[in-house]
């Protein structure tokens, strides 16, 4: 079976997430460690790491991963935010490491005002200054498959190889594949040979190896329409055929993979119960 789970608020504390993740039948979880939308993070205390990891292990819980800031930009031509960006994802990878997690999955960035080859360079050379600044620590980026709004990049799997490519640690550097994000960047995966198409030009340009995890999301919006709207599974457009597909996948059975639906009831059952129950029943 599949490792699945959903991303928690951390509320309270990260162990928090980790009692609500045990509350609905996850296997792994993922939090962020700090406000997304803040650029300043209350220093994390022994006692709140302590609890976290603790927390882990009395409900059983594995693969804790983390997401990074939507405020972060490691694209921006604008040095003051860029550098604000290299700063804030440097505190996210010493977050995690105190806390024992070892990925951080990162949108990799949006050009803004450059260009699309321009934005990829910054991204480079933005992951090496933060690189820099954590020689000894060893939780890894994941730069995550976006859905290619705007300006943003890494909806192309050509441009995550080529900021892989570009970056002086790519021993460093994952890959965080959304299911949502690549069907809304028009990657099909209804039919099995158009899921197998697009797996095997992911793993010619980046490598299925790169892949540490999975967000498990439909999606709300239409093929191809790069738009970032998640849908609850088998809700949206892309229904459960693609998700048959991954889940029944070999090489991604030890990969863990986490839900990023919307939350709430349905007819007073947590959402996240009926996506995970929905999820399982997928698997042959």
């Amino acid at each position: 079976m599949p490792l699945l789970g959903s991303h928690m608020s951390a509320a309270g504390g990260c162990y928090k997430a980790v009692e609500a993740a045990a509350a609905v039948g996850c296997d792994v979880v993922q939090v962020f460690t700090k406000n997304n939308n803040q650029w300043n993070a209350k220093p994390l205390t022994d006692a709140d790491c302590d609890a976290f990891k603790n927390a882990l292990v009395e409900r059983k819980i594995t693969h804790p991963i983390s997401h990074n800031s939507y405020l972060i930009n490691l694209g921006s031509p604008d040095d003051e935010l860029w550098k604000k960006s290299i700063d804030a994802m440097v505190v996210e990878l010493l977050r995690a490491e105190q806390l024992g997690i070892p990925y951080v999955v990162a949108h990799p960035g949006a050009f803004t005002t450059s260009s699309e080859e321009a934005g990829i360079k910054r991204i480079a050379k933005g992951l090496d200054e933060v690189h820099k600044q954590t020689k000894k620590v060893e939780a890894q980026v994941l730069l995550e498959t976006t859905a290619g709004q705007g300006s943003h990049l890494g909806w192309r799997f050509e441009h995550l190889a080529d900021i892989i490519a570009k970056a002086k640690n790519p021993d460093r550097i994952g890959v965080c594949f959304d299911t949502c994000h690549v069907f809304s960047a028009g990657y099909a995966m209804t039919e099995k040979k158009d899921y197998q198409a697009t797996m095997r030009e992911f793993d010619k340009l980046v490598g299925c190896d790169r892949i540490k995890a999975f967000h498990l999301n439909d999606s709300l919006k239409p093929f191809g329409a790069r738009k970032d709207r998640h849908a609850a599974i088998g809700e949206g457009e892309m229904g459960l055929e693609p998700f048959r597909h991954l889940l029944n996948d070999k090489r991604f059975k030890k990969t863990p993979m986490y839900l990023e639906t919307p939350k709430g009831l349905q007819d007073s059952e947590d959402l996240d119960v009926i996506n995970l129950r929905v999820l399982r029943s997928l698997v042959a």
